[in-house]
């Protein structure tokens, strides 16, 4: 399955999940080293525009990963709570990721998009065993259309 991030590029390669390990995000907390993915390009383009400040959008690139099909728990709005949307996102969503972490069971956590709930995001545990499988397709610099910038 190919997935697909947007970030700074001289983070391009860095696979380590050290930056969600860092900070925390809606679906892990701090010390969970994760990589959030989306599974279309354009899903990683929104979900980069609501979270990269402005001036770093002239510096991103795309990148492409393949992980295995078969290790990977979604999670449906059916199992969220009804304020899963909220900004910021509710303490629950970062307990069930958490869990889902130190279980260890599966790769990949597959949850509904915040901005587009039809379309889905990726959490891959960065300390999973099958983490070694996930591979760089591509990875290329992203013309940023400058009229995508806040206002």
């Amino acid at each position: 399955m190919h997935l697909y991030r947007i970030c700074s590029s001289r983070y391009a390669t860095d696979l380590s999940g050290s930056g969600a390990a860092l900070y925390g995000g809606r679906w892990n907390k701090k010390g969970q080293f994760v990589l959030y993915c989306g599974e279309s390009k354009e899903i990683a383009l929104l979900e980069t525009i609501v979270h990269v400040p402005p001036q770093i959008a002239p510096d991103l690139s795309l990148i492409t990963l393949e992980i295995p099909d078969q290790s990977c728990l979604e999670m449906g709005i059916e199992q969220l709570p009804a304020n899963w949307r909220n900004y910021p996102a509710p303490i629950v969503l970062a307990e069930l990721g958490a869990e889902w972490y130190r279980d260890g069971q599966y790769l990949a956590l597959k949850v509904p998009s915040c901005i587009i709930d039809t379309a889905w995001n990726y959490i891959l545990n960065c300390s999973h065993p099958d983490f070694t499988q996930v591979q760089i397709i591509s990875t290329e610099l992203f013309p940023y259309d400058q009229r995508l910038q806040r206002k």
